[in-house]
């Protein structure tokens, strides 16, 4: 193995050196999921959500533990870690009352008795990136136990801290060694080799949509199952008869939370024109509020990207494009920029189109619902979105009408653990969280039963 320096994206100091697995040592850690598979699997279902319950109750024990660990590894504000950090609580409480209900059926057949069981894949390979470590990380290892895999999780290298912990505290709350192993390392060696292991029944990446396409073409080669959530270039659709305060004091979170860095940031607004003015002027006031510091800080509203290379990518996007306004970020030690506004004409420029996962955001003038409506379509990503709007039948029309997996009302949330989540086109296959989540997990079985003499 050899070791890594995980820094800290608010100092660029050390916060400490880890080791990496290699190709040997993560097929070992398969070999144990492998073999821990058949006692996990034959654990009662009301035993193995009693474990989940302790393991949710340990998590809880140490929220803020996991929450200060974030914020030295990933840079997140302390508000929002502590959020991540009892998100994965409650999904691990949510899926606990999973096991003894994750029940089949009984379909009535001729000649007989015909009946389905759900039972579990085997090893599941979860591939965490390093924007959300922790959530992104407990919505697939909490359905996937729930359901009677075992799993092996792969952290980003960036960011490889609270799931290394969690792994701690999963043993900790009493489940057996090596139903659940982190795995630290390479993605080129630990997450490809989730790919190409043939005990490996199903990998969940969270990533890019290149290199989502990459995993899932991979998988393919065993028709290995398969759960990806990828890119996003979500849209902030706001009409006239909005109540534009709310819509644009509720835009900069919406955009600029975790730095940009979310797959789901309302990164395209779109302003029927009659209101594009007035919305500007609020925008900008909203904007020059939000607070980018560091993020240790209780009322810090963002914190710094999360390396010097995404601060240089993002600033790509910016050079030679038309920014209106800007927001305020310190100076000095740290991979800080920006919140920043630009204006679009047309929506063919390369920051409305392309994901920027940085705190960078394109306004754009519709004339029409159904105006609004193709720009928020054209898009290889439909991920999540918002429509603010006061007339109700207009907010079901264009719900409907626009391509994308999660979509809120005069709301920018796109994440409930109770339902279920994930894109369109270019921005994943599949559903995580919500109550069908364990069906992802399973092989559905049939058994006839004759009852003829």
């Amino acid at each position: 193995m050899s070791r890594h320096d995980v820094l800290n994206p608010s100092t660029e100091q050390s916060v400490t050196s880890i080791d990496l697995f290699d190709l040997e040592a993560t097929d070992r850690a398969i070999a144990r999921a492998q073999h821990e598979l058949t006692t996990w699997k034959a654990v009662a279902p009301a035993d193995r959500g009693r474990l989940l319950r302790r393991f949710a109750d340990v998590v809880d024990r140490h929220l803020e533990e996991l929450a200060q660990l974030e914020v030295a590894n990933s840079g997140h504000t302390i508000g929002n870690a502590r959020w991540e950090a009892g998100n994965v609580r409650d999904v691990l409480s949510y899926y606990a009352g999973a096991p003894e209900r994750h029940s089949g059926k009984q379909i009535p057949v001729a000649g007989g008795v015909d009946l389905t069981f759900y039972e579990p894949l085997g090893v599941v390979g979860i591939i965490v990136p390093w924007n959300f470590p922790m959530p992104i990380a407990g919505w697939g290892f909490a359905p996937a136990l729930a359901a009677g895999n075992t799993v092996v999780v792969k952290p980003a290298t960036l960011t490889p801290l609270t799931a290394i912990r969690l792994g701690e505290l999963a043993l900790e709350a009493g489940l057996p060694e090596g139903v659940f192993q982190v795995l630290p390392g390479d993605g080129g060696v630990v997450g490809w080799r989730f790919v190409t292991h043939e005990a490996v029944r199903k990998v969940c990446f969270t990533g890019s949509s290149d290199m989502g396409k990459k995993v899932m073409a991979g998988c393919a080669q065993q028709v290995k199952r398969v759960t990806l959530e990828l890119g996003g270039k979500s849209a902030n659709v706001i009409f006239a008869d909005a109540d534009l305060e709310k819509a644009a004091t509720s835009a900069p979170s919406a955009v600029f939370d975790n730095a940009g860095q979310d797959c789901c940031a309302r990164s395209r607004i779109l302003v029927e024109a009659s209101a594009y003015e007035r919305f500007m002027e609020l925008f900008e006031q909203a904007v020059k509020k939000f607070r980018v510091e560091d993020p240790t800080k209780e009322t810090a509203d963002m914190g710094p990207l999360i390396s010097a290379g995404q601060r240089s990518s993002v600033d790509t996007f910016v050079q030679g494009a038309s920014v209106a306004f800007t927001g305020d970020a310190p100076q000095g030690p740290g991979y800080w920029y920006p919140p920043t506004v630009l204006e679009s004409a047309d929506g063919t420029d390369r920051a409305f189109r392309e994901e920027i996962f940085g705190p960078v955001v394109s306004v754009i003038r519709f004339e029409s619902e159904h105006d609004a409506v193709t720009i928020a379509n054209d898009s290889p990503y439909g991920l999540s979105g918002s429509i603010w709007t006061s007339n109700l039948g207009r907010a079901l029309r264009v719900a409907r009408g626009m391509e994308t997996g999660a979509l809120s009302v005069n709301s920018n949330s796109s994440v409930r653990y109770a339902t279920p989540f994930g894109g369109y086109k270019q921005s994943g296959i599949g559903r995580e969280l919500g109550p069908d989540a364990l069906r992802s997990f399973s092989e559905e079985k049939n058994v006839f039963i004759s009852t003829e003499e």
